[in-house]
């Protein structure tokens, strides 16, 4: 399929049918902690936007004061509360207190691969069709930025790279999708190769 042709045909058809999740320790094995892994549950709103015929896709810059993935680009979400109904609803009522995208405004299209995180957490990706004006309204106590990017970009595999750091004494791979000014990396990139495999049948 030719990556400017997406629409939402095509992610809706994406969404269906299980897979086995991806992890922060897939590129990275020997860094996984050593007997049990008790993982908490989260959940992340993947927003689209339409502009024209242009899918694009939502994301942040989290604030340098958080204490999990300070300044990096992710998705609104968050770890599961008490209160919640479901995965769904974490996503959802986390993407309002973020960035002030009323739940009434989104259209869930699906949920897709898990994705575990080296700080403990099973995140739960959910897509979402944001429909009428939106002008984000972000918690500056842990949003510092919103913005958006073109969904043919992020998801082309052409754009997606790899990179190695050190980390605990370890060089570690992880994967990265530079766009402009913005540096997509680590679970969120994770993330988005995984929806992209989907999308392009990999």
């Amino acid at each position: 399929m030719d990556v400017s042709s997406l629409n939402l045909n095509h992610i809706e058809h994406a969404l269906t049918g299980d897979r086995s999740g991806s992890s922060d320790f897939d590129l990275n094995p020997s860094a996984r902690p050593a007997g049990d892994w008790t993982l908490r549950p989260a959940s992340v709103l993947v927003p689209l936007t339409q502009r024209g015929s242009e899918l694009n896709m939502l994301l942040t810059r989290r604030t340098m004061g958080l204490r999990h993935h300070p300044g990096q680009v992710s998705f609104p979400g968050g770890k599961q509360e008490h209160d919640d109904q479901s995965p769904m609803d974490t996503a959802l009522r986390e993407t309002e207190e973020e960035i002030g995208l009323a739940r009434e405004k989104v259209e869930i299209l699906g949920r897709f691969d898990g994705h575990e995180t080296v700080t403990g957490f099973m995140v739960t990706p959910f897509v979402g069709i944001v429909h009428g004006d939106f002008k984000p309204v972000p918690d500056r106590s842990e949003v510092e930025s919103v913005f958006e990017v073109p969904l043919s970009f992020v998801l082309n595999p052409s754009n997606l790279q790899m990179r190695e750091r050190m980390w605990k004494g370890q060089l570690r791979p992880y994967y990265v999708i530079p766009y402009g000014p913005w540096y997509i990396w680590g679970a969120t990139a994770r993330i988005i190769k995984s929806l992209g495999d989907r999308v392009y049948g990999r």
